[in-house]
């Protein structure tokens, strides 16, 4: 078994391409650790590095309490599962399995035993004898994560190995894999751009974007208390409210959140209020998970700053409930974009897309002349919709008016850079660095 710890670790590619910044991280021994984030963001760069297939730029990787920056991929005790599975098409089931056993001179006696015993346990003993090209996508992956498994390694690695099969074997092998694993008790990296796959499989997760860590903690912790706002609409399904607001304190009333067409009041009492009243006269994201929102009967009495309000657009069925999008006039806020260093500015002229050209030759009206549509921060143009759940029984109209009560302990708020404006709550280790290391001689050049 082992521990990963990655120390301000970066990797740059040829011409400059930044691929990892500055991850500092800790995986700690028997843990089932997902890194999670959209295509591009380093996650599978950072795998790589772990296996010693990329080479790190800056910084320090240490397995086990030793630094791994020059160790052989062989050397580091690893095992990696990929996307499609790797498996040598010559060989059977079985054969697949046995060959790490074959290479390390196991007694074929003992080499057979277990790998029947670990085919049984990944539910592919009736095929063991079948080649690659016969079997299915979740078939495959199964055999493929025996082979990694065959040789108890202390490190296991898997790169989206789910990704290329359909959404109902996803769930059947997320489930086998996480029990696998655990069982072993092997450290496990698992790399994901699924946020399902990584809150119900992790026992803690990291959250990448562009290369660089913005969030790590439990699933539970991430979910309830993202650190950035990026972070909260990435693990949010459904999508999770960002609206803009302007926060004012106001004497004798609380802090104001302004969002022009309504507004909301945080009582002075609220635990919050001593960290959101720096933000006094600024633009804040305030975040509101469709959970959180709650339709009050029409007429029924609700204190002043308590409700937001709007008519109901458009309403989806889900089988357990409703999903409800109303039109409030409130500016939404785009999470890819909050908090993100801005590109270096070109020029480009303006030309025509291909529906502007196919609207002008029907003689239809542009799009800014037919349905409103709010600009916001980040410049990403969305509906000024407030997406909330109702139960089957309770479904309203479209074009129903609707006010919405809001659980307040639950709000989410982010100042201008992306960060939570309130604390953030973590368990100790949960970022750990390791012990400051001796000099070495494959010292790396740092990149900011």
């Amino acid at each position: 078994m082992t521990d990963v710890v990655l120390d301000g670790v970066d990797k740059v590619y040829p011409g400059g391409v930044v691929a990892v910044r500055n991850v500092r991280l800790k995986i700690n021994d028997g843990e089932l650790f997902v890194l999670l984030g959209p295509s591009g963001c380093g996650k599978s760069t950072i795998l790589r590095m772990i296996a010693g297939l990329e080479d790190i730029t800056g910084g320090d990787l240490w397995l086990n309490g030793t630094v791994a920056n020059d160790l052989q991929p062989r050397d580091r005790n690893v095992a990696m599962v990929f996307q499609e599975g790797a498996l040598y098409p010559h060989r059977t089931v079985k054969g697949n399995m046995m060959f790490p056993l074959e290479v390390s001179g196991d007694d074929r006696a003992e080499a057979h035993a277990k790998v029947h015993e670990l085919a049984r346990a990944l539910g592919i003993n009736s095929m063991i004898d079948r080649l690659p090209r016969t079997l299915s996508g979740g078939q495959r992956q199964r055999a493929a994560i025996g082979r990694a498994l065959i040789r108890e390694p202390s490190l296991f690695l898997m790169d989206e190995p789910l990704s290329s099969l359909d959404a109902g074997l996803r769930t059947e092998l997320r489930v086998e894999i996480a029990a696998l694993v655990r069982s072993t008790g092997t450290t496990t990296v698992y790399v994901t751009h699924d946020q399902v796959e990584a809150m119900t499989m992790a026992d803690r997760m990291a959250v990448l974007r562009d290369g660089v860590l913005e969030d790590v903690g439990t699933p539970e912790q991430i979910y309830e208390d993202p650190a950035t706002v990026f972070v909260a609409a990435f693990l949010s399904s459904p999508p999770i409210n960002l609206l803009q607001a302007t926060l004012w304190a106001v004497e004798g009333e609380g802090l104001l959140l302004d969002f022009g067409s309504q507004r909301l009041i945080i009582p002075w009492n609220d635990p919050r209020a001593s960290s959101l009243i720096s933000h006094h006269g600024q633009s804040i994201s305030v975040g509101i998970r469709p959970d959180t929102l709650m339709p009050i009967a029409p007429g029924s009495p609700a204190p002043p700053g308590t409700v937001l309000s709007g008519q109901i657009r458009a309403l989806e069925f889900h089988g357990h409930e409703w999903l409800a999008y109303a039109e409030t006039g409130i500016p939404t806020v785009d999470a890819t974009e909050v908090g993100r260093p801005a590109p270096a500015a070109s020029y480009e002229p303006e030309r025509p897309g291909v529906l502007d050209r196919v609207r002008t030759l029907l003689g239809r009206p542009s799009p800014q002349a037919e349905e409103p549509v709010e600009e916001h921060a980040g410049h990403h143009r969305r509906r000024a919709d407030l997406i909330f759940r109702i139960a089957p029984g309770d479904r309203p109209n479209r074009g129903d008016h609707v006010a919405l009560t809001i659980d307040f302990e639950r709000v989410l708020f982010f100042g201008a850079n992306g960060k939570r404006v309130t604390p953030v709550h973590r368990t100790p280790h949960a970022n750990a660095k390791p012990k400051p290391r001796e000099a070495h001689s494959h010292e790396a050049p740092r990149h900011p």
